[in-house]
């Protein structure tokens, strides 16, 4: 039996020493830090309008917190589209303005949150989106805000839920028929079951694949502030549920993201 002690303790270190690592972090961070991420726009432009494009709310929260908050350390304009009002147990109206307070904890303006309820995109498992609507819906706002960056979900979702696949092959979509190329994507990197509940832990593997891979444009931002992640979440009050809180205290997405170019 002491061998499970010894375990278990050493768990409680290597947690320890890892959160310790990523609050030793005086504001939102890069690893590697690099000139190559996001680099200014042409022009006297140096920040950008970003168009995160989620399914549900609550996924802004729960899964890309260390993204928007890195982006708003460094001046760049977010904005969220969200293709449903997550109706699932019908609580539509509730959710999106759940979205709108969660927003409001991320420094985020009303005005650059839309929440869609398209009678084709609707919250469910069994729920099939159609690629070239989110990809029409997507042009449609990045024309509005003249964006010029998203960042959406990669091909499993992080959860592997159907609706997050289809937001990412919807973006993909659009990026083929943009023609003149001029917005950049980047999505958030799915991580195994080990990784995806190691807390902050996954901070030393996430980083040593961004120093190792950099020439592939693969970067992990840091949340120097995880207690942010957890107050944007608990906003969501109707999904605010035991293993959801558990979920945000468990997750690496609370700590970090690990995002790679489309």
């Amino acid at each position: 039996m002491a061998w499970i002690w010894i375990l278990a303790a050493g768990a409680v270190l290597l947690w320890a020493i890892s959160l310790g690592r990523i609050l030793s972090y005086s504001s939102p961070s890069c690893v590697p830090l690099s000139p190559q991420f996001m680099p200014p726009l042409r022009g006297d432009r140096r920040s950008r309008n970003v168009l995160l494009v989620v399914a549900h709310p609550d996924d802004e929260s729960m899964f890309f917190a260390p993204t928007i908050l890195f982006l708003k350390s460094k001046g760049h304009s977010i904005h969220i589209l969200c293709m449903s009002r997550g109706n699932a147990d019908g609580l539509r109206n509730t959710r999106k303005e759940e979205l709108y307070h969660a927003c409001e904890t991320l420094k985020i303006a009303h005005e650059q949150v839309k929440v869609l309820d398209h009678p084709k995109l609707q919250d469910g498992f069994h729920e099939k989106w159609d690629h070239g609507l989110v990809a029409e819906l997507a042009m449609e706002h990045v024309q509005l805000w003249s964006i010029d960056t998203i960042v959406t979900f990669d091909s499993y979702g992080v959860s592997g839920h159907p609706n997050h696949k289809d937001v990412h092959h919807g973006i993909c979509k659009f990026l083929r028929a943009n023609r003149q190329g001029n917005v950049e994507a980047w999505e958030l990197a799915s991580l195994n079951i080990l990784r995806k509940y190691s807390g902050p832990v996954d901070i030393w593997l996430s980083s040593f694949i961004s120093f190792t891979r950099s020439k592939q444009s693969i970067y992990t931002l840091v949340n120097s502030s995880p207690s942010r992640s957890y107050e944007a979440m608990a906003a969501h009050r109707s999904q605010w549920v035991w293993f959801r809180r558990l979920f945000v205290m468990f997750s690496s997405y609370t700590y970090i993201n690990m995002i790679q170019k489309i």
